[in-house]
């Protein structure tokens, strides 16, 4: 185990996330993903653990390793299969296994077509939707749909009276029962044409009618139906999101601009947001605490306008203190953001009550009171808010949660592409400290003369030698070694 590592695993939560395990060239070798990653991944490197040959192996090669937290365990699956899409680490293609995600199939050739959960994918003319990495999710809308079309559940090819003997669904009604000639081959086909057009996500007006099902349920004071209710609205999306189609850059900017109406009425401000500052607070590599900052003009991304902080005033991990900083540098006296980014109408904080605190405390500390500050909480996604008001919860379907959220989700990818930057670096730079007569104060010489490792890299030996104070036979063995990176 590497110092490094040793060092890494103080800092892992006990939450769930993805963690990506790297070599000592600082390419990465394996990702994975875990419901608790203190006891994960700590489990990798625990003494006289007794792994089966291949992950020892990746084991004995990692030399560092880095993490992010998400909020439950559906997405730490979502974003363990993009990483190992995006990366396609080396042990992971190693030590892959047959596991697949769900998908729901559905033969229409049959008589009496039915839906199924499967994991192979096949050519072999039935119709399939997914997969999903979410098990739940494709469950959910399955049941879903067998529920509101009357689609059979049972596994019959000619469902018949002995197959009901042994059936709830017709009792509690929610099958259409083709086994007791209640419907026709012709009307059951026609319902599960419908099942698959919802599947299809071409049946939006059942969104709505779930919609106002919930809000009916909340109108009655019935708060457990109406929380169910939402939660399975959502679960549907997710499955039938990527059938949506995809909106027109015009219809992009109207939905943006519906967004920031939406928001500005449901958190009371005067005028709708033109301009929406969010700034994330990250310690993903847990030696580097960074922020990020992400710009909405109109409620859409604005690029131009994206900062990142290195966080300067303390080391360690402390999110309001790392809150306030931003704050203080970006408005503060002196700041030269002031001249070069257009002031926000809105501030958003990632985090919740404690993160929203300490950036209006530090407004207050520069005498700034009219930008509208709130926090965004990570866990149920809901505005913050501390001036006595409840926390809001905006409709999961509301082009307002769809511009804070996707801000957010920016300020966190932002987050992510600055931590690697400055890892990587990390990395390239910590050959130095393996050449014997290198000591820091020459490490630092040789990176404030050349700039970087790749500077050192195009420098002459002599150079090196003047730079660092030392020999030519040094400076030459400094070069070898970093044309090696």
């Amino acid at each position: 185990m590497t110092e490094l590592v040793k060092e890494r695993l103080k800092s892992l939560p006990n939450r769930p996330g993805c963690y990506l395990m790297r070599d000592r060239r600082g390419e990465i070798i394996y990702v994975g993903k875990a419901k608790n990653l203190k006891r994960r991944v700590s489990s990798y490197f625990r003494p006289g653990a007794r792994h089966v040959p291949k992950v020892q192996s990746m084991v004995d090669s990692v030399w560092d390793f880095e993490f992010m937290t998400v909020k439950n365990e559906a997405e730490s699956l979502l974003t363990e299969a993009s990483l190992i899409k995006k990366y396609k680490p080396h042990f992971n293609i190693l030590m892959r296994d047959d596991k697949r995600y769900l998908a729901l199939r559905a033969d229409p050739s049959e008589p009496w077509p039915r839906f199924t959960c499967v994991r192979i994918v096949r050519d072999d003319g039935a119709r399939y939707f997914g997969p999903f990495p979410s098990s739940p999710v494709v469950r959910t809308a399955k049941d879903f749909a067998e529920k509101r079309y009357g689609i059979r559940e049972c596994e019959a090819i000619e469902p018949d009276p002995s197959a009901h003997a042994h059936c709830l669904a017709d009792v509690i009604r929610t099958c259409s029962a083709p086994c007791l000639k209640k419907i026709s081959q012709a009307d059951y086909r026609a319902r599960f044409e419908e099942a698959c057009m919802f599947l299809d996500g071409k049946r939006p007006e059942v969104f709505d009618e779930l919609d106002a099902k919930m809000r009916e349920l909340g109108r009655k004071g019935k708060y457990e139906e109406a929380a169910r209710t939402r939660d399975l609205i959502f679960a549907l999306k997710e499955m039938v999101k990527q059938h949506f189609v995809r909106k027109s850059p015009r219809q992009k900017e109207e939905a943006a601009l519906q967004g920031i109406r939406e928001l500005a009425e449901a958190i009371g401000l005067e005028k709708a947001p033109r301009i929406i500052e969010c700034v994330d607070i990250s310690n993903l590599f847990g030696t580097h605490n960074v922020a990020s900052m992400v710009v909405a003009r109109d409620g859409l991304p604005d690029g131009r306008y994206y900062r990142h902080f290195k966080i300067k005033s303390f080391e360690g991990a402390d999110d309001p203190a790392a809150m306030a900083e931003v704050v203080r540098r970006r408005y503060g006296p002196g700041s030269t953001l002031l001249e070069k980014s257009p002031r926000a109408d809105l501030y958003i904080c990632d985090g919740g009550i404690t993160q929203l605190r300490a950036a209006r405390a530090a407004f207050a500390e520069i005498g700034i009171t009219d930008i509208p500050t709130i926090g965004l909480a990570k866990q149920q996604e809901e505005v913050v808010l501390d001036d006595g008001r409840e926390n809001i919860f905006l409709p999961r379907d509301s082009e307002a949660l769809m511009v804070i959220t996707r801000l957010r989700d920016e300020a966190h990818r932002f987050a992510i592409t600055y931590h690697r930057s400055l890892r990587e670096r990390t990395i390239r730079e910590s050959v130095l400290d393996e050449i014997p007569g290198i000591g820091e104060a020459k490490k630092e010489k040789l990176l404030k003369t050349f700039k970087s490792i790749p500077g050192i890299a195009k420098a002459s030996a002599e150079a090196v030698a003047r730079t660092a104070g030392i020999s030519i036979e040094t400076a030459q063995e400094v070069l070898r070694r970093v044309n090696l990176q």
